[in-house]
């Protein structure tokens, strides 16, 4: 409307992102009912004039948006005299109206240079996903293909993570980035592919240079991401510095604690006996976490007898991979692993309920029970109630229904949900009383047919 009775672009819109460009586009189509037909509200208002050739550049925003494509592509060609259309141009490149379509591109392909072309960049990539959209943006790696590297750096830095991916892959693929600048960037964004993009291009990069500098093994080997790290450590090899590959066998990350010890391999070393080492005598400087699940990853079944004894280590996070190594050594012992479902660390009790579920019935199902009441910190319950659930049967019942009037409003759902998908199994005794009783209690969860049927299952009366 205020584009219509005269205001200009820059004070109707308020354009932070590609989304207000694609919104006035389709705003200014949104018919409302008015004098017995539908129309835009602001055509009855101010009508657009019959010929645009003279129009400002607020009409030909209205006319670039319009529902008529007869109207859409007479705007096209006095629009590419307005810098500031060239958005809603690009939207019509992928307009559904061939003449509109082509008569766009001719202009888009006329007007888009280095300059313009980054700061359209997200639009163009937003329009890209579109069904035609794909022309505008070959047309934006043609042109940005051609401009200086600096140009790109703008888009390295850009909060759109789309936008950042096209330019490092752009970057990436003309070569653009040495292996330090990939190296700083794999690092520093937060964004996965670019990582993976950037981590991959320095080992690409490396590949026919004599070794690997600090320059670009110090930012990778202190990333917080573990690709990075991974990378970096990869990039040892070629450095020729097993010993710093043997820093990262401990590492929090499985990526990185295999990539490490693939390079302590290829140069000749076994990381096994430096598991073992530091796994044997606990009580020494800093034990990581990570190298108690690590000698789990490359040991046997014999190293549980390492692993057991650390279970009781001061350290939660050891604690907690000393199970995760016991489950993947496939020697997790309901008897011996129970008490740990106590434990202070909700880490613990994770990976312990974890190693648990499949043996859950080996469990006693009143001492289960009992630690789901209130008095009981919340870990301990929720680790009680998925072993609970886990047996199943009338176990499974009872406690979900001792849960519908807890407290806690996740644990209560969750209680919730878990009586509504129960189905009496083999094991239930065919008209149980109590059966009935529980589905009574909770009556509020289901229909009266749904709750007639469940009783019919087990062999109750409705």
């Amino acid at each position: 409307m205020r584009l219509a009775q005269g205001a200009s672009l820059r004070e109707a819109l308020r354009v932070a992102g590609p989304g207000g460009w694609l919104a006035l586009d389709a705003g200014v189509r949104e018919a409302v009912w008015c004098r017995s037909r539908f129309l835009p509200e602001w055509e009855h208002t101010a009508p657009l004039p019959a010929d645009l050739t003279y129009a400002g550049e607020s009409r030909l925003a209205l006319a670039l948006c319009h529902r008529d494509g007869r109207i859409r592509e007479a705007a096209v060609r006095p629009a590419s005299c307005c810098a500031g259309l060239l958005p809603l141009v690009v939207i019509r490149c992928a307009d559904w109206a061939e003449p509109v379509r082509e008569r766009a591109r001719m202009v888009l392909r006329q007007a888009l240079d280095a300059g313009t072309a980054v700061g359209l960049t997200p639009l163009i990539l937003r329009v890209g996903r579109r069904e035609r959209g794909a022309f505008a943006v070959e047309l934006l790696e043609e042109v940005l293909g051609r401009a200086p590297s600096g140009r790109l750096a703008a888009l390295f830095a850009h909060p759109d993570r789309n936008v950042r991916r096209f330019g490092y892959r752009l970057a990436v693929g003309r070569r653009l980035l040495g292996p330090a600048e990939l190296a700083r960037a794999a690092a520093r964004d937060e964004d996965t592919v670019v990582q993976d993009l950037c981590a991959t291009a320095v080992l690409t990069s490396l590949r026919d240079e004599e070794g690997a500098c600090d320059e670009v093994l110090a930012p990778l080997l202190s990333a917080r991401s573990p690709r990075a790290r991974s990378a970096g450590v990869t990039a040892l090899r070629r450095a020729g510095r097993p010993e710093r590959a043997e820093l990262f066998l401990g590492d929090r990350s499985a990526l990185v604690r295999a990539c490490a010890r693939y390079v302590v391999r290829q140069l000749g070393g076994d990381p096994v006996p430096w598991y073992r080492q530091r796994c044997a005598a606990p009580d020494g400087p800093g034990l990581p976490p990570g190298a108690v699940v690590g000698l789990a990853e490359c040991g046997d079944r014999a190293d549980g007898g390492l692993l057991w004894p650390l279970l009781a280590h001061p350290a939660a996070g050891v604690r907690a991979r000393a199970v995760t190594g016991l489950r993947a050594l496939e020697l997790a012992d309901a008897g011996r692993l129970r008490p740990l479902l106590e434990d202070p660390a909700p880490a613990v009790v994770r990976e312990t309920t974890a190693a648990l579920l499949p043996v859950a019935k080996q469990l006693p199902a009143d001492w289960l029970l009992e630690r789901t009441g209130s008095e009981w910190p919340r870990h301990v319950r929720v680790a009680a109630f998925r072993l609970l659930d886990a047996y199943g049967g009338i176990v499974a019942l009872r406690a979900a229904v001792g849960l519908l009037e807890d407290p806690d409003a996740k644990l209560r759902t969750w209680a919730g949900q878990c009586v509504q998908r129960w189905r009496p199994s083999a094991h239930v005794r065919r008209a149980d009383a109590e059966v009935g009783e529980l589905l009574d209690r909770s009556r509020h969860l289901f229909s009266d047919h749904v709750l007639r049927r469940r009783k019919w299952e087990a062999g109750l009366d409705g």
